[in-house]
């Protein structure tokens, strides 16, 4: 979708419940995730928060948290404040991509549905900055679109995620044109690359915590005793 055309944004939250197995649950774990490392009064980075469906699920799970959501579009930033009605008290919308994001440092940070859309440089890049925001310890969940590359491997994932789409909904017609835009678009990496990059930033302690069909899920940390050269 054009996350810069209104009709497409008023229609975003329909997508990822059709679209992304199990994606509630996957918000839900991804507030416990960061609970087991967050304090009570922490701040939370919320890299492409555009929507804000997952940062209402988080403020509603951890009322004392505050958060920054960071997205480039300011037309999801507008439904990310409308979502969040009296909620938003509890959060900052920046327009902007991650190098606009304060220096921090955070207590926590998440990038959900959105690294597929940034090359492997891009991508390098965004979990550096991710994590010289955070603060030793301080946890960072990730999720995206992430499956084998090679084929027949590739097609079969991307015929499961398709058919996962007409289970929900989705007619079979903007399915098919669903897959062709992933596979014709996304620089995608298969985890094993994604992993490898969590570890190149710096990031320790990297696991799987969730899979659904084409999409993977990690939490990593900032390792504990990291002292970074300002400090």
């Amino acid at each position: 979708m054009s996350f810069s055309d209104p009709q497409a944004v008023a229609r975003y939250a329909e997508g990822p419940i059709r679209q992304v197995p199990g994606f509630l649950g996957l918000q839900q774990m991804t507030a416990i995730l960061l609970a087991e490392h967050v304090p009570p009064d922490g701040h939370v980075l919320v890299l492409g928060a555009g929507g804000g469906l997952e940062l209402k699920v988080f403020a509603q799970a951890q009322p004392s948290w505050r958060f920054l959501g960071v997205d480039p579009s300011a037309e999801m930033l507008n439904l990310a404040a409308t979502t969040l009605g009296p909620l938003a008290s509890q959060v900052e919308l920046l327009d902007g991509y991650i190098d606009a994001a304060p220096a921090g440092p955070y207590d926590g940070a998440t990038c959900l549905l959105t690294m597929h859309f940034l090359t492997r440089e891009e991508r390098r890049q965004t979990l550096a900055e991710l994590f010289r925001r955070l603060k030793p310890g301080a946890p960072l969940v990730i999720a995206h679109h992430s499956f084998p590359q090679v084929e027949p491997d590739k097609a079969r994932w991307l015929d499961r995620y398709a058919a996962f789409g007409v289970a929900s909904g989705i007619s079979p017609e903007n399915a098919t044109k669903a897959i062709a835009a992933i596979s014709g678009r996304l620089p995608l990496l298969g985890p094993e690359q994604e992993e490898a990059l969590l570890r190149e930033a710096g990031f320790d302690h990297v696991e799987l915590f969730y899979a659904g069909f084409t999409f993977r899920g990690w939490v990593a940390s900032k390792p504990l005793h990291w002292r970074d050269a300002a400090t």
